[in-house]
């Protein structure tokens, strides 16, 4: 399991990084929809990502979608866990 999240968080990482790339060269972005679709898996490495290459992190409606998907996560671990 850990080799998965580290390659998922690794890609996730890289999805937001490259956003950030397109969005400086003003092309063809990647929706927010499907940033927080893979961040639902990788949040460690869109989190990163997020810091990193600063992408998203002056857009409010973005960062409130972005903390749900935090809380989602965090509700799964405690139940992986738990069980």
């Amino acid at each position: 399991m850990i080799p998965f999240l580290l390659i998922v968080n690794l890609m996730t990482f890289g999805v937001f990084g490259f956003d950030k790339w397109q969005a400086r060269k003003h092309q063809w972005r990647i929706s927010e929809n499907m940033l927080l679709g893979i961040s639902l898996i990788g949040v460690v490495g869109a989190a990163s990502g997020m810091i990193i290459f600063n992408h998203k992190v002056s857009k409010k409606s973005f960062l409130v979608k972005f903390f749900i998907v935090v809380l989602i996560d965090l509700v799964l671990f405690y139940r992986l866990i738990r069980h």
